[in-house]
């Protein structure tokens, strides 16, 4: 399994998830690779189709190929439509949606040769309603959704699943310090996202394609835990 954005929060969560449930992963990220168990390949630019192809080479190398593919590698960025706003538009769509693209395409010939290969993008629930500000982030998390849709499609035949999860806020402790009045008890946590990732991997989703799940439900909501 490869992960992109595997080095942040989400993507080192859904890493240690799915290497503790027995799978064997590989962790791609933009910056230095981590002091981490799971093999890693880092300063790779994914947004970059040269990259991509060679990140995803080197780690069906390190792996001896791929079966599963999850695209988590983005990021977030308020912009109103004044001020630089057409730059917003740019980085979002090539750190959210490009990303994504790149990494499914330079994959696809390991996946093809899997049964029962898989791909887990992750979008947002911004992509379903977008507030003032977040234009530009969530039109490219819808971009996402719509990518999910047509590769499940595209895809369905040589018997690759494509599904996306779509968290709300994720506890992290960046947005902690990005927005230090919310109550982070309305937050998700990234291993419950996680566990929703693995689900979409493994058999009890082989007649799920094309689906774009919200995962939302933070601890205040949760009667057996208190902070």
């Amino acid at each position: 399994m490869v992960i992109t954005g595997g080095f942040g929060a989400l993507g080192s969560a859904i890493g240690m998830a799915a290497a503790d449930a027995g799978a064997r992963v590989c962790l791609i990220g933009h910056g230095n690779a981590p002091d981490t168990p799971l093999p890693s390949i880092g300063n790779i630019d994914l947004t970059d189709p040269d990259a991509a192809q060679a990140a995803l080479q080197q780690a069906s190398g390190l792996l001896g190929g791929i079966d599963a593919l999850v695209n988590v590698a983005g990021g977030f960025q308020w912009q109103t439509s004044s001020g630089d706003a057409f730059d917003a538009w740019d980085r979002m769509y090539a750190m959210n949606l490009k990303t994504a693209v790149l990494a499914t395409r330079a994959a696809l010939p390991w996946l093809r040769a899997r049964p029962q290969a898989r791909i887990v993008n992750v979008g947002a629930t911004a992509a379903l309603s977008a507030a003032a500000g977040m234009g530009a982030y969530a039109a490219s998390k819808a971009g996402v959704i719509k990518l999910t849709e047509a590769l499940a499609a595209e895809l369905a035949e040589a018997g690759i699943n494509v599904n996306a999860v779509l968290p709300s806020i994720i506890d992290t402790p960046q947005n902690r310090r990005d927005m230090p009045d919310a109550d982070p008890r309305q937050w998700v946590r990234a291993d419950d996202v996680a566990r929703v990732v693995l689900f979409f991997l493994g058999p009890g989703a082989v007649a799920v394609t094309g689906a774009a799940l919200p995962v939302t439900l933070g601890r205040g909501a949760r009667s057996d835990e208190r902070l």
